[in-house]
């Protein structure tokens, strides 16, 4: 198989809707967090699939920069860093929350609390370490993130624009939602994610559309009468 840039970028945009759809998909339901639940299979999966969601929304926020990087400005590049920290976060506080808690919960179980608590906008009784300023990175990254780089989008016109208005538009929902109990906070994933699956759908299209062979255009080779009889 060829690798060509239109190759890459739907690629990208397949995997921006995949992250998308995880991304809402797992919190659908989700249970509540404390050290008894964070060792069932089923939250297991769901950090598994969070860590997966993650990675592929890194590659699909890159393409969307990447293919139409003039387009984006400095703007444009600042958001992706913004956002692109955002989901790194996610991705490391959702590994630890899906591989490392559960084998501590039984041992450790109030520092698994506090993570837990923490992880869901509540507040840790002891010190969790680092893990409180990763978590405050990664809810300036993927909010602000968001906002930046949906202007960015938005301004570059190219990807369907209700959707680049609704992630950034997230970034101020996430900030209502995040003062709400744990069944609301869980609604945080459904803007993004609806926008990424919107925007990685139009990613797509784009680049398809894009590697359309265009017609030649044929031009008429004027007629002379030199010479003629």
């Amino acid at each position: 198989m060829t690798i060509t840039p239109t190759t890459l970028t739907r690629a990208a945009g397949a995997a921006a809707v995949a992250a998308g759809l995880i991304f809402i998909g797992v919190q659908i339901g989700h249970p509540h967090l404390d050290a008894t639940t964070i060792t069932t299979t089923e939250v297991v999966l769901r950090g598994s699939l969070k860590v997966l969601m993650a990675v592929l929304a890194l590659v699909g926020i890159a393409g969307m920069y990447l293919s139409q990087v003039r387009r984006n400005g400095l703007l444009g590049l600042i958001g992706y860093v913004v956002l692109s920290v955002g989901y790194l976060s996610i991705m490391c506080t959702t590994f630890v929350a899906a591989f490392v808690l559960p084998a501590i919960a039984d041992t450790n179980p109030g520092f698994v609390n506090d993570v837990a608590a923490v992880a869901t906008n509540g507040s840790a009784i002891g010190d969790i370490g680092a893990l409180q300023t990763v978590n405050s990175v990664q809810g300036f990254g993927y909010l602000a993130g968001g906002l930046i780089f949906g202007i960015a989008l938005y301004r570059a016109r190219v990807l369907t624009r209700w959707a680049t208005v609704l992630l950034a538009a997230g970034g101020a929902v996430s900030i209502l939602l995040t003062v709400l109990p744990d069944a609301f906070y869980r609604l945080l994933a459904f803007p993004t994610g609806i926008a990424m699956i919107a925007l990685g759908y139009s990613l797509w299209r784009t680049a398809r559309r894009d590697s359309t062979p265009q017609p030649a255009e044929v031009r008429s080779r004027p007629v002379t009468t030199a010479g003629a009889e």
